[in-house]
């Protein structure tokens, strides 16, 4: 028995996954914008520390 009639807790349900529906793809586009972010400025980082690489730095030498 199919129901035909919508009721009004089913607007409001759905309105409410809608918002969590905006959220989520809110967020995985923030973090996706991140990913993107970090991996093109990727060449300039090495190893797990995310320090500078040390081949791509000018030397300072010391002065006596």
């Amino acid at each position: 028995m199919p129901i035909t009639e919508t009721h009004e807790i089913h607007k409001r349900r759905f309105g409410r996954n809608l918002g969590v529906a905006l959220c989520l793809v809110g967020f995985c586009t923030i973090i996706f914008g991140l990913t993107i972010a970090k991996i093109r400025q990727g060449s300039q980082m090495e190893a797990f520390d995310h320090q500078p690489r040390l081949s791509i730095t000018p030397s300072v030498e010391a002065s006596e």
